[in-house]
């Protein structure tokens, strides 16, 4: 992995994933040219990981966390992957500076204290060591929250830590699973008076997975963080649209995307207290679908 293999693909990124020129580009488009280029480094190895493990059909650990404080992704990556001085001069011979470039990250908001941190530091340990591992979490959209003091008082806005983008994470729509909420159930009789109930749901939430490569120090193994994201099964009522009920015709989409919108939320009012309760029972369901697979090549 050459200072010019690296450089080039710095400039390339800049270009055709973020569509600038070094003349208009701010410093997060830089940023964002030089998480991707790292990467792309990290999928080669992610790959091949994935393969050995097909291939051996290894066990896995699976560690299960409401929380993920991981931190900053690419000073970690650029440690881990051997990279970082021959990065530094990439970025010096484009005329920037690296550290710079590393401020302009955002923390992912996908924890608020030990247990998240604790959970990041046993997928790094686990990558390490060559164990391997998955973790599995909550991709909140706005985190915990923002703070600021205004007159001498703290203020909460939400964590719009997605707002510009997450390069590390992969969207993997085409292996959702669903999760049933709510409804009723009905008893009848089988064969030789065997009696059988069965459950019918009153509604249906899409669990759609975003997977993040985890790399292990000084080692070519990559594990994976899997977090997922609750979506509508129907996002879009038309016949309510048409019928000039517009939101109705999407108060199923806020209603599930509610469930993976706020690490935390708060639980003084029956309504906190029932979305915690459906936040958690979403993701052990995710858990128990069979399609929620462990090992499968990313």
């Amino acid at each position: 992995m050459s200072v010019e293999t690296l450089k080039r693909a710095f400039a390339d990124n800049l270009f055709y994933v973020q569509g600038k020129s070094e003349s208009i580009a701010t410093p997060h488009d830089y940023y964002m040219a030089l998480a991707y280029t790292v990467r792309d480094r990290l999928l080669q190895r992610w790959l091949q990981t994935a393969k050995t493990y097909s291939d051996k059909n290894v066990k896995s650990v699976c560690y299960l966390s409401a929380e993920f404080l991981m931190g900053r992704h690419l000073g970690n990556n650029l440690l881990n992957l051997g990279i970082y001085e021959k990065i530094r001069q990439v970025v010096q011979e484009a005329g920037l500076d690296l550290d710079d470039l590393l401020e302009q990250e955002v923390d992912p908001g996908l924890g608020n204290g030990g247990l998240g941190r604790l959970a990041a530091c046993f997928l790094d340990s686990l990558a390490t060591l060559e164990i391997p591992a998955v973790g599995y979490g909550i991709r909140y959209e706005f985190g915990i929250f923002h703070q600021i003091i205004k007159d001498g008082w703290q203020v909460e806005l939400p964590d719009k830590w997605l707002r510009l983008g997450n390069p590390w994470e992969i969207a993997r729509p085409e292996a959702c699973v669903e999760v049933q909420f709510g409804g009723y159930t009905e008893t009848y009789s089988k064969h030789k008076g065997h009696s059988k109930v069965s459950w019918i749901s009153q509604r249906t939430v899409k669990a759609v997975p975003y997977d993040t490569p985890v790399p292990g120090y000084n080692t070519n193994m990559v594990n994976r963080l899997r977090l997922w994201k609750a979506e509508a099964s129907d996002e879009f009522n038309f016949d309510a649209f048409n019928a000039g009920y517009y939101d109705q015709a999407v108060s199923d989409k806020m209603s599930s995307e509610t469930i993976s919108k706020v690490l935390y939320p708060n639980d003084n009012t029956p309504q906190g207290q029932q979305l915690r309760l459906e936040q958690q029972y979403f993701f052990a369901s995710i858990r128990t679908e069979p399609g929620a697979k462990v090992l499968e090549e990313p």
